[in-house]
């Protein structure tokens, strides 16, 4: 190979990226991780019953919480962004304000078929949500909204504040005596036909508290919902 190709191909190589990209990315690595964090603990504690990997992954969220406010602050003191630092954040967020809820959620009791399909619907709201984000970001190219349009998806953590105490006072469903079940219990919208297959109950149940989810749902994906920016 001749020295002329060799310095041609080193002149079109992309440029090392800088020490504050290298931290700006670590830090959505992080923000990303803490969503995975809180993932892994809830499918432990499915596994084992063992609360405190339940505790772990209502912390995690919070956890998330923080490095998605830190990122912020590193991106705004560099007066700079990029699409990948963009699609990074959106990504963490759906994981640990999204995803990380609504498993939550499922362990601690919200299991039947239509609990799964509002929270299922939470996930894909939250994902709505962030992607009208970004578009509506990008087409204001730099000016500042003075309100969210629709609640964001990092109040989800109110959801999970609600679901730690409910943890801490037992109201969770588990193989423990000490658990006594989701508050409210459930709503049947749909009585199995008498002698059908020689079972009787309900063909169609959901925990009420999963109206929660979907209201909350809802206001995510809410165009007339503005909430001011603190």
């Amino acid at each position: 190979m001749s020295t002329t190709t060799q310095r041609k191909r080193t002149n079109n190589a992309s440029p090392a990226p800088s020490a504050e990209a290298k931290k700006e990315f670590a830090l959505h690595q992080y923000d990303n991780t803490q969503g995975h964090f809180s993932l892994v603990r809830t499918a432990r504690y499915l596994v084992t019953n063992d609360k405190d990997y339940l505790w772990l992954a209502h912390i995690f969220p919070l956890a998330g919480l923080l490095f998605d406010f830190f990122d912020g602050k590193v991106a705004r003191w560099r007066n700079s962004s990029s699409m990948l630092g963009q699609e990074l954040d959106s990504l963490a967020d759906l994981i640990s304000f999204g995803v990380a809820p609504a498993l939550l959620a499922f362990a601690i009791g919200l299991r039947t078929p239509l609990d799964t399909l509002i929270l299922t619907g939470f996930i894909c709201c939250g994902l709505a949500r962030l992607a009208r984000f970004n578009a509506t970001a990008a087409l204001r190219a730099g000016e500042k909204a003075k309100f969210f349009e629709g609640l964001p998806i990092p109040s989800s953590l109110a959801l999970v504040g609600l679901m730690a105490y409910w943890t801490k006072q037992g109201w969770i469903e588990g193989p423990s005596a000490e658990f006594t079940g989701i508050p409210l219990g459930t709503l049947c919208l749909r009585e199995k036909p008498a002698g059908f297959l020689g079972l009787d109950g309900c063909a169609m149940e959901v925990h009420k508290v999963s109206l929660i989810f979907g209201a909350w749902a809802a206001m995510m994906v809410s165009k007339t919902l503005r909430v001011p920016k603190l």
